[in-house]
């Protein structure tokens, strides 16, 4: 079964694919967006939900997502034009990695799909490419609440894949980006996204007579209780640059 419809399927009932509830979702939006009109992007925006709900809070926002799976874009496309924003967000199945950049957004967001650019730093490497003057960068990424084990590693995990929080944060500061807010995840968060997702994917397979799909809620439902629940911990960044982007990195 195609790894992107067990995504979709799995988030059916938490369309943010990250340990976020829904009244923190809206808060990071607040403070991430411009405040009135303005230009929101969106690398590897998957079913776009992100900018969907920024739209609905900013009816002057225009906003540009970029995912490189067709399919998931293009049910993106109706769902947007079925809830009449159409004319306001523009969605382009591509690689996020080679979308043109231009540095014409205010906002530039990536949550949970860092992974496309190689990681952290590299993501806000490419968000600032496309960022304006004085914009905000969104970020969510994962990071160590403790360090892994063995549980944690036999299930893919590679040591130096994360950090520590602290450690996650002065290497984003070290790169130039000052946190104007920030949100850590809680353990009800991640406890209400992997139920979300190993339960929506498993009453599918169930309802459908779906071995592959059970298998893989099983797989991914004993990989979080036996793996990595409790150190693998997920920070949501509100970022702007430090100094100005024509000015050398020691200037203060």
């Amino acid at each position: 079964m195609e790894r992107t419809r067990i995504s979709a399927l799995a988030h059916t009932h938490h369309p943010i694919a990250a340990p976020l509830a829904d009244a923190v979702v809206a808060g990071l939006l607040e403070r991430a967006l411009p405040p009135g009109e303005g230009r929101v992007l969106d690398l590897g925006c998957g079913g776009a939900t992100w900018l969907r709900r920024g739209l609905d809070l900013r009816p002057g926002l225009h906003a540009v997502g970029v995912d490189l799976d067709a399919q998931t874009v293009e049910r993106a496309r109706r769902d947007a034009a079925a809830d009449g924003l159409g004319d306001r967000l523009a969605l382009h199945a591509a690689d996020a990695r080679e979308f043109a950049a231009d540095r014409s957004f205010d906002s530039v967001l990536c949550v949970g799909a860092t992974h496309a650019f190689g990681g952290l730093l590299p993501t806000l490497a490419a968000a600032r490419r496309h960022l304006a003057p004085g914009g905000t960068v969104l970020v969510g990424d994962g990071f160590w609440e403790r360090e892994p084990d063995r549980r944690t590693l036999d299930v893919g995990f590679a040591a130096d894949e994360y950090a520590d929080l602290a450690t996650t944060v002065d290497r984003v500061t070290a790169a130039g980006w000052t946190p104007v807010y920030g949100h850590t995840s809680t353990a009800e968060e991640w406890d209400d996204y992997e139920w979300s997702w190993t339960g929506s994917l498993a009453a599918w397979a169930l309802d459908n007579d779906a071995d592959a799909a059970l298998e893989a809620a099983t797989r991914h439902r004993d990989e979080w209780l036996h793996g990595y629940r409790g150190t693998l911990g997920f920070v949501t960044l509100v970022l702007r640059r430090t100094w100005p982007d024509d000015e050398p990195s020691g200037h203060r």
